[in-house]
């Protein structure tokens, strides 16, 4: 794709910006003087942008690189979000991407580096960044490991940063590693994964403090402690209560890392301690909830068993993935449905709940006549905690397609008794 877009361009993707990518495709006969393959990926790129990058697609004079690199891009909530944990002189992006997440961090530093061994991806970002008006960040084609490693004088003139003994530093180091392998399938394991973080830790922290590292989702959060070791914070982010990515603020190892001091700073906790704290952040438009805590806290919270009441709480998805499981019902003053249903009930509303809450309309059997006398129609939304069955087989056994307003949740109690406990939404 060329750039910039010409004025017949631009006027061609905001006039089918809503339109059927393949439709378009088959007409591309009606357009012979505009390149309809090229102008109908970023027509695709746009439509996929529209709600993840609502500022850049906003921007008609910026150009959208390969499919696959915005669908790995971060979001822009996500970004701006990982922009307010790190500040400082310099910023060092080790795997630069499609740049988003630079983009919102460069904002905070005085001086930002952008690495990507894709000539084209680099050519696209840099264009781009002119158009969002970023002109701090500075563009570097090649291996960020092989540089760095390499001590490059050029580079490190550039950053300019020294300590009190002349020694160069940056302020941070970022890298989101590529997480497929060479055919093409994702991966998980931090090993897996390049650069791989486990085999570069040390070399960075000869000339940063702090690393951020973005992992996917999916990864074992106490594997990956182990792992890395100097772990100071985990952040477990979630978008509209689904878990997005997972992050890691690994700091160089301190001469006072065994004291046990704590203080509080903005939402998150920060501790001295070699004891990780856990924040599981929830994004929405206009709101977001975190809930921190240590596992220590977790595992020496006492809680209260109690069988479902008026009320039923469900954990946003970020707090379950980051296991505060008994901290949450401490924290809210909830009684735990079991110990491992992960369903929380109390007598008076919880308001500010981080989370879903439903009003218990009955407390039933798996019996299909006996929760129909609860079902506006045949339909419900099923969710199963802690219960030998599968939401299509409770499905298919009370003959429920799915929606409606009712919602079943299937669990065990403390008794160790199946039940189906009745909702609606509150």
């Amino acid at each position: 794709m060329s750039y910039p877009l010409s004025k017949a361009e631009k006027s061609f993707i905001k006039s089918h910006q809503n339109d059927d990518v393949t439709n378009l495709l088959l007409q591309a006969k009606k357009y012979p003087n505009l390149n309809i393959p090229d102008l109908v990926l970023q027509i695709k790129a746009r439509q996929k942008a529209k709600t993840k990058l609502p500022e850049w697609f906003e921007n008609e004079e910026i150009i959208f690189p390969k499919m696959l690199s915005v669908e790995q891009c971060s979001s822009e909530i996500t970004a701006k979000f990982k922009a307010s944990l790190v500040s400082g002189d310099t910023l060092i992006d080790l795997t630069g991407g499609m740049g988003v997440d630079i983009a919102y961090m460069s904002k905070n530093f005085k001086k930002s580096f952008y690495f990507e061994q894709n000539t084209d991806l680099l050519n696209v970002t840099k264009y781009n960044f002119k158009q969002l008006g970023i002109e701090n960040v500075e563009f570097l084609e090649g291996n960020s490991v092989d540089l760095i490693g390499g001590n490059s004088p050029l580079f490190w003139r550039g950053v300019g940063a020294t300590d009190a003994s002349g020694e160069v530093l940056c302020s941070w180091f970022y890298l989101d590693p590529h997480r497929r392998d060479n055919t093409g399938s994702k991966v998980v394991r931090l090993q897996d994964c390049e650069p791989n973080i486990l085999e570069i830790k040390d070399l960075l922290f000869e000339y940063a403090d702090n690393i951020l590292l973005k992992a996917s989702p999916m990864l074992d959060i106490d594997l990956a402690i182990l792992d890395l070791g100097n772990v100071l914070q985990v952040y477990v982010v979630a978008v509209e209560n689904e878990v997005k990515e997972v992050l890691f603020h690994i700091r160089r190892p301190r001469s006072d890392d065994n004291q046990t001091t704590q203080t509080e700073t903005s939402d998150y906790r920060l501790t001295t301690t070699n004891e990780v704290i856990l924040n599981a952040i929830n994004l929405t438009k206009n709101h977001s909830t975190t809930l921190s805590f240590t596992k220590s806290e977790e595992k020496n919270t006492s809680i209260k068993l109690g069988s479902p009441q008026q009320y039923l709480y469900e954990p946003n998805a970020a707090i379950m993935k980051s296991g505060g499981f008994r901290f949450i019902a401490q924290h809210f003053n909830l009684q735990k449905i079991a110990p491992h249903s992960h369903l929380y009930t109390s007598e008076e509303l919880v308001e500010n709940f981080q989370g879903r809450i439903f009003k218990i309309v009955a407390v039933c059997k798996l019996d299909k006549k006996e929760i129909a006398k609860y079902l506006t129609d045949k339909k419900a939304n099923i969710t199963i905690r802690n219960f030998p069955l599968t939401v299509q087989q409770i499905r298919d056994k009370l003959k429920l397609s799915d929606g409606g307003n009712e919602y079943l949740f299937a669990t065990t109690d403390a008794q160790n008794q199946k039940i189906i406990v009745v909702c609606v939404k509150v």
